[in-house]
């Protein structure tokens, strides 16, 4: 019900990445109406050396701001009403406060400055009640109703969809409902937007560390070990921080580690965050109640593709049915490994698959069946090179250059910035930054953050959009470069979709810019980029032995590949089991949201919870943007399949034609059409399942 925007991401899976998409919202320092980054002579930079007294006096500034342009909007008489006064005013209000957002609210995921996080949650906070405020403006919303009513032929596609959208959203807020309801929803409105910070502001600031010995770390490799940081007798702490979690996870030998480290990984913030979200739970469904819905996932899921609970509860059961048998087979394939390596090391067979023995086995699995040698494999894949790699091929597939921008203005020294341009015209489309390593009080997931949209100004011009990368890849260290595991690479090459997303907007309307579409169809356009890093000559383009530059041997390139279908049933049935939680969770009025969880592993995965734990007390996405929406990844990816079977793999995965196309139909459209509408545009037919299954090697092509 907050009036909050989205940072995109991946989905959170079982043992790959569990890459969080969560939600920010509001700040910054600099007017949209003073301060455009393109079409003015005068180039302007975003700041990120403010400080807290700056956040708050930039906050209070751009309130009043915006508040001045809803005040003038609502008291204007009915009857004189238009598209100048009321449209383009609000459209060129809710630009400035796009645009003003960022540079107060982004940086408690990545300053750092302690102090300036914690000034810009409280700007965050504050800036979300006022997100309450303005979108429940009863006396605008009468306004937006009249000129709708008074229009009917004189708009512009975009322009319609602008107008129909506002009143949408004023009768989703409950501006059609009396005044004690407005009120009631108003107040609990503000409190999930609070509530929602501060669940978020206590994972980002989580530092719990484990400390083992060499011993309990055996079947991790040298490099994973040398990054680690020691304690005074020598023994090794390990945080809960990607770049160590899950390799850990993956690799190490003893099931005791494993076991400690699942267990505080999924324990993080538990006591606190499972009271937040079980109080947002019951907030969420009381609004919905009040706004005559009969759940929370039914009334945000009404503006999306699938439309109702019912519909994704038919798709969630039709994959769940098609993977059982795959996940029952896999299973079992498992519990044999997990009996041969107790018996050969002499450890305790306890006939059960535990949480803290997917993600190890999985990686048997892939080592078993195809033979891939990771150790071997990511000394082929240095940050540099990967890096190098993905620019070349996004740029050769959507006629871009990218040039880094000298002396730029960053939150810290590791920080870059980087200008694209059209190949042909020269013309600079956006700006991106990127973030990659962990630090103390860093957000601690993969994501991208829009930070300006992409859209034209009051002056007619276009904005150039901006965006920043942030992830957390392993550090350089004592002599180790940056080295990625491919399922990093394709981490990266997912969330620099999202950025290309961002950046290559080209709408009228800041509310459409970049990734601002139905939520699921956000993660089509970056799921569908992943396929590239599972294709030969991408992958042939950003590898590099670290040492001596030599390519990825042509075996050990076949048998990752080949691995792509590893594990396909358990993989998906995690993502079965999250959706279905997450339907479960906003469909009843409260919830014991570790019980919910529980039940659906064991139902679902046939891998049972770890007792004490709450997964979900550290699942962001519940919080963020992808509430009653997360079966979203599973259904995006459907989409994002047959986009690439269907014209990528079919003309040419590196075809510029395609992909000029594909940046033009889906990327710059951003949210001013529907998803569908553009699938059909660019499939040239009604988009179809066939694909996806295909690719997990559930049918044959």
């Amino acid at each position: 019900m907050c009036a909050l925007r989205v940072i995109v991401c991946r989905a959170l899976y079982s043992v790959s990445n569990p890459l969080l998409r969560t939600t920010i919202q509001n700040g910054s320092v600099i007017s949209a109406r003073d301060c455009s980054l393109a079409g003015n002579k005068e180039r302007h930079a975003l700041r990120w050396d403010l400080t807290p007294d700056d956040i708050r006096t930039s906050t209070d500034s751009l309130i009043n701001r915006v508040k001045a342009v809803y005040d003038d909007i609502g008291s204007l008489k009915i009857e004189h009403v238009s598209v100048e006064n009321t449209l383009k005013a609000l459209a060129h209000a809710k630009l400035d406060y796009a645009s003003s957002l960022h540079v107060l609210d982004f940086p408690q995921y990545v300053c750092p400055s302690k102090e300036v996080r914690a000034a810009s949650t409280e700007a965050d906070k504050k800036l979300s009640e006022f997100d309450v405020e303005i979108s429940m403006r009863e006396d605008v919303f009468q306004r937006i109703t009249a000129l709708q009513n008074k229009l009917q032929d004189n708009l512009s596609p975009e322009e319609k969809r602008f107008l129909d959208r506002l009143v949408t959203l004023g009768k989703r807020k409950g501006l059609h409902l009396s005044k004690d309801m407005q009120e009631e929803i108003k107040r609990k409105s503000k409190l999930i937007c609070k509530l929602s910070i501060e669940f978020n502001q206590n994972l980002n600031e989580d530092n719990t560390f484990l400390v083992f010995s060499e011993n309990e770390l055996g079947g991790l490799a040298d490099s994973f070990l040398n990054g680690l940081d020691k304690t005074a007798n020598g023994r090794y702490k390990v945080t809960l921080e990607y770049p160590h979690y899950f390799p850990l996870m993956k690799r190490c030998h003893n099931p005791e580690t494993r076991r400690k480290m699942e267990t505080a990984f999924h324990s993080r913030c538990k006591d606190v965050n499972t009271a937040i979200l079980e109080q947002l739970i019951q907030l969420k469904a009381k609004v919905a109640d009040l706004l005559g819905y009969t759940s929370h996932a039914n009334y945000v899921l009404e503006i999306n593709m699938a439309k109702n609970a019912g519909n994704v509860s038919d798709f969630l059961d039709t994959f769940y049915e098609t993977l059982k048998p795959i996940g029952i087979k896999e299973r079992k394939y498992i519990l044999a490994l997990k009996k041969r390596e107790c018996l050969m090391k002499g450890f305790q067979y306890d006939g059960q698959i535990n949480a803290w023995d997917l993600p190890y086995y999985m990686n048997q699995v892939e080592q078993c069946k195809f033979a891939v040698n990771k150790d071997k494999l990511i000394e082929y894949f240095p940050l540099g090179v990967v890096t190098e790699g993905l620019f070349g091929i996004y740029q050769e597939l959507l006629g871009l250059t990218f040039t880094q921008v000298e002396h730029a203005n960053v939150w810290h020294e590791n920080v870059k910035l980087y200008s694209a341009r059209d190949t042909e015209t020269g013309e600079e489309i956006g700006q991106f930054y990127m973030d990659l390593h962990p630090r103390e009080g860093k957000f601690g997931h993969a994501a991208c953050f829009g930070l300006q949209p992409g859209c034209r100004g009051p002056d007619g011009k276009r904005r150039l959009p901006v965006a920043a990368m942030v992830a957390n890849f392993t550090k350089p260290r004592k002599g180790w470069p940056s080295l990625l595991q491919h399922h990093e690479v394709e981490t990266y090459f997912h969330e620099f979709g999202h950025v290309m997303h961002e950046i290559c907007s080209k709408t009228t309307f800041s509310e459409f810019s970049g990734t601002l579409v139905e939520t699921d169809f956000v993660e089509v356009p970056s799921q569908m980029l992943e396929n590239w890093v599972w294709e030969k000559e991408p992958l042939r383009r950003m590898s590099r032995h670290y040492k001596d530059g030599s390519p990825i041997p042509d075996n050990l390139l076949d048998k990752l590949i080949a691995s792509r279908v590893a594990n396909t049933g358990l993989m998906n049935l995690r993502q079965v089991v999250l959706g279905k939680v997450d339907q479960s969770l906003h469909s009843c009025p409260d919830a014991d949201t570790a019980e919910v969880f529980a039940k659906h592993c064991e139902d679902i995965l046939g891998v049972p919870a770890t007792p004490g734990t709450n997964m979900i007390a550290s699942f962001s996405h519940l919080v963020g943007g992808y509430d009653g929406q997360y079966y979203s990844y599973l259904w995006s990816e459907v989409y994002s399949m047959d986009i690439y079977f269907s014209r990528f793999k079919k003309e040419g995965i590196m075809n510029p034609k395609v992909g000029k196309e594909y940046r033009r139909v889906i990327l710059e459209a951003g949210g001013s059409e529907d998803g569908m509408d553009m699938l059909k545009t660019f499939l040239g037919r009604d988009p179809c399942q066939d694909a996806f299954f295909q690719s997990k090697g559930l049918i044959k092509s």
